[in-house]
């Protein structure tokens, strides 16, 4: 026990000898930026302890912090070990859990100076974790700074939205641009542009295939009672739209972790000019750079008679069973026979369970354990779909930022599935369902 706290302080040693427990927690207190690979406090090795989960600090402040502590299965009868970058941080969540009636905690305060520098110490991390950047990253680019995984290329901002200019005119990062999603994806079938349309759009944005493109929107709390709900939806576009330049070809594409609610959490500046588009000329490669990840009805087809590749379904409960289509523009009701269901969450314009409560991409540790239990693996071809792309594109982002080697988004989804009367669908709940899965 400490002289100077409460809880019980433990060594790298003892951490060591309880990383075989199964009762014991390891919870990073740190952003979750840190937890997924950034050294944010130039720690020698970037990325959590194995095992841990992650619980930043700034959660404490929510009213159903407990009720997330609960939804990743920390309860009172573990063995909780906190660890992260302050000492007065991890003593004040230490004592928000005992508050909370766990009893068995301890502190590891060595996280920097003694488990990072040791390379014999298992640690983790996010494989692609430089493409999902924290708002940090984005302020010190924009600052004149060179953060690192930073190479000083030409970046463009680019604030995703969907017919919605008053979301960036709103409050935007300074010195970024807005991008409609209608410059990428064509409103007939909702799927990619032609490879002249998206060269012109890319252009005129000032991207060519060797600028660094940081993209991110905005949540405005969408409403399906709205003539155009998307609209208030930009978070999701602004991961359709790096999905769509990534296809294209452009090489170094990053989303803000969190989108527009990180840049307001860490209370940067923020902007409401209208900054003006730069074009360029020439694009530099020829358009897609990546056609392997997008996938159309054909490949779809295909996929489904494969044992080794998989759809999967990113909608929710009420779509997957074809109680509603999801859309006002989508008549037809149910779902392609033999997807998987890969659960977004309440409705077409949400993706709770691929978020954290801050928006920020969730755990991926706990994005692949949830898919692993309903068969989607690295080890196959997988399409991500949704209605028309925007949530099949984020659940692909995903996977992708998980380092698994042939995952693409089925690009007509629903909608252009549906459109043929030739396709087979079905609707009510599929025999041999578990529902503890998704419970």
């Amino acid at each position: 026990m400490s002289n100077n706290s409460m809880f019980t302080e433990i060594s790298t040693d003892e951490l060591v000898a309880l990383l075989s427990s199964p009762k014991a927690k390891f919870i990073d207190i740190r952003p979750v930026d840190a937890y997924n690979g950034w050294q944010l406090q130039n720690e020698p090795r970037g990325g959590h302890i194995e095992g841990a989960k992650t619980l930043p600090a700034k959660w404490a402040n929510y009213i159903d912090w407990i009720e997330i502590v609960r939804s990743k299965g920390i309860l009172p009868e573990h063995e909780i070990v906190l660890y992260g970058y302050s000492k007065d941080k991890i003593e004040e969540i230490a004592t928000r859990f005992q508050k909370s009636g766990y009893n068995q905690i301890k502190i590891y305060k060595h996280f920097q100076d003694e488990w990072s520098p040791n390379t014999e110490l298992p640690m983790d991390f996010l494989p692609r974790f430089e493409n999902l950047v924290p708002a940090s990253f984005v302020n010190e680019i924009i600052s004149g700074e060179r953060p690192l995984e930073y190479e000083g290329k030409k970046v463009v901002i680019v604030h995703a939205h969907y017919r919605n200019r008053d979301a960036y005119l709103s409050g935007h990062i300074p010195g970024a641009i807005d991008m409609d999603t209608l410059a990428l994806e064509a409103t007939e079938t909702w799927n990619r542009r032609s490879p002249e349309e998206l060269e012109q759009a890319l252009l005129q944005h000032g991207i060519t295939s060797d600028t660094l493109v940081i993209s991110y929107g905005k949540f405005m709390f969408p409403d399906n009672d709205d003539e155009f709900p998307g609209s208030a939806a930009g978070d999701i576009g602004a991961i359709r739209n790096a999905f769509i330049m990534m296809y294209a070809g452009v090489k170094d594409v990053r989303v803000l972790n969190g989108g527009f609610q990180s840049w307001e959490d860490a209370a940067y500046e923020i902007a409401t000019d209208d900054v003006p588009k730069t074009p360029v000329e020439n694009f530099g490669v020829n358009i897609p750079v990546k056609s392997e990840l997008a996938v159309d009805v054909p490949e779809a087809k295909e996929m489904l008679a494969s044992s080794t590749a998989d759809l999967v379904c990113v909608r929710s409960w009420p779509e997957y069973i074809g109680e509603v289509s999801g859309y006002n523009y989508i008549e037809k009701k149910g779902r392609i026979p033999g997807a998987i269901f890969g659960n977004c969450g309440s409705d077409a314009y949400h993706m709770e369970n691929y978020r954290h409560v801050d928006h920020t991409t969730r755990e991926f540790h706990e994005v692949a354990e949830i898919w692993k239990q309903v068969d989607i693996t690295p080890d196959k071809h997988l399409a991500f779909y949704c209605g028309t792309g925007w949530r099949g594109s984020e659940a692909w982002f995903n996977a992708w930022l998980m380092g698994w080697p042939r995952v693409s988004v089925f690009d007509g989804g629903w909608f252009e599935w549906s459109n043929d009367p030739e396709n087979p669908y079905e609707t009510g709940i599929p025999e041999n369902w578990n529902a503890e899965i998704y419970s």
